[in-house]
């Protein structure tokens, strides 16, 4: 079984115990909630103590990747640029439509319960105005930050001291880079021990939430993965409009073309083994000129990763309904923007230590509790095939951008 089929499994073995129990043993079923809920614990503590030196380690490593990308000329400059403001767009809109997307849904009072006893509910903060707000991003220390696990300060504070060290002398900054890479990659490894027994702690979970809750929980997860369905496919329509406005490609001609490339991703769920697909769509459907596919398109799969800032929003946002969090404007700017930051350094982890260690701190830094998180992981790779499919398409939405801007200069 793969791992995913493993987490799967137990999520159903547990919610299948929970809901037993709660179904015909209520009062055995609190006992063995209570029992077995410091597992489920454990296993979050786990995960958690991992999140702040990998997410630290991977802003510095992925600075140092886009200043390295943008010095080798005009095209990969403009390629990042593009790359970026579409992520802003895509956390945008997710940050816009899924908390009303999740309204739409009845709120359960027995779930919130049910979590708050399992997991644990951290307060959510206290809504702020713009200028605490803008007051709170530049942390006054970098090492407080990380020990109260205050995310986006700690980004910030990241994102300078990455930059800052493309300034120093080309050989001191290759001994810190490689000190930082090799720290996220022995966070990486810590990861995938917990997640060994992911299982495990997913059942026990599960069981503790549904012994509670009967099935409310169940049927928040599947409205938890119907938003992000409806989410996913609504950022990727707007990338075609993005390709018709910015990138000066008609909706028919550019469907046709990005067709094949679009299959290849929903059958291998995968931006890299559709990289051939979206060569031969730009290069001879679209008739793109090489030296800007050739570039444009490896850089793409390496740091652009559309749907991830997306998935960070919307977990957000089920986590804050499921508790009947109302997100302020403060609170969903600074999960966006610690999202697509974040999404920059990510690409190209596995997709388990990509869910936690970026999901836990856009939640911590939204200020909402991150139990329900270990649950979420269990059913996020459903929609997969869609999150591939929107990814695919903003790669050569962006190539469409950048060929586009080129031409126009040319002219």
């Amino acid at each position: 079984m793969t791992a995913t089929q493993r987490i799967l499994l137990g999520l159903a073995l547990g919610a299948a115990t929970g809901i037993a129990l709660a179904h015909w043993a209520p009062g055995a079923a609190i006992r063995v909630a209570d029992a077995v809920q410091p597992l489920g614990k454990l296993w979050l503590s786990a995960l958690q103590m991992t999140v702040v030196p990998l997410v630290l380690s991977l802003v510095v490593v992925g600075a140092n990747t886009a200043t390295d990308a943008a010095a080798s000329g005009r095209i990969a400059r403009r390629a990042i640029v593009v790359f970026l403001l579409l992520l802003a767009l895509g956390a945008a809109v997710a940050a816009a439509t899924a908390p009303a997307l999740f309204l739409l849904f009845p709120h359960s009072d027995t779930l919130r319960s049910a979590l708050d006893a399992t997991t644990g509910h951290l307060p959510a903060t206290t809504p702020i105005g713009w200028s605490e707000w803008l007051a709170g991003v530049v942390p006054t220390n970098a090492v407080m930050a990380a020990a109260e696990s205050a995310m986006l300060p700690l980004v910030v504070f990241a994102m300078f001291l990455g930059f800052a060290l493309t300034r120093i002398a080309p050989e001191r900054r290759a001994l810190a880079v490689e000190f930082f890479r090799a720290i996220a990659d022995a966070m990486i490894v810590v990861v995938r021990w917990v997640l060994l027994l992911a299982p495990f702690g997913v059942l026990a979970l599960i069981l503790a939430v549904c012994a509670r809750a009967g099935l409310h929980m169940l049927g928040a997860l599947g409205v938890y993965v119907l938003v992000e369905c409806i989410v996913y496919l609504l950022v990727t329509a707007l990338m075609l409009v993005v390709a018709r406005i910015w990138g000066r490609e008609p909706f028919g001609r550019f469907l046709s073309a990005i067709a094949p490339a679009q299959v290849v991703a929903a059958s291998t769920q995968s931006s890299l083994a559709s990289l051939p697909a979206m060569i031969e769509s730009a290069d001879r459907r679209l008739r793109y000129p090489k030296a800007i596919t050739s570039l444009v398109l490896p850089m793409a799969v390496s740091l652009f990763r559309l749907t991830s800032p997306v998935q960070y929003i919307v977990s957000a946002s089920f986590i804050a309904w499921a508790f009947g969090i109302d997100l302020g404007v403060a609170q969903l700017s600074a999960g966006a923007a610690l999202a697509v930051v974040i999404s920059l350094g990510s690409v190209g982890l596995p997709g388990q230590v990509t869910f936690i260690a970026t999901n836990v701190s856009v939640a911590q830094a939204m200020g909402l509790p991150i139990g329900p998180l270990g649950l979420m992981l269990a059913v996020d790779t459903l929609p997969d095939t869609l999150a591939t499919l929107g990814n695919v398409t903003a790669d050569l939405t962006a190539t469409s951008v950048v060929a586009a801007q080129s031409l126009k200069d040319k002219a």
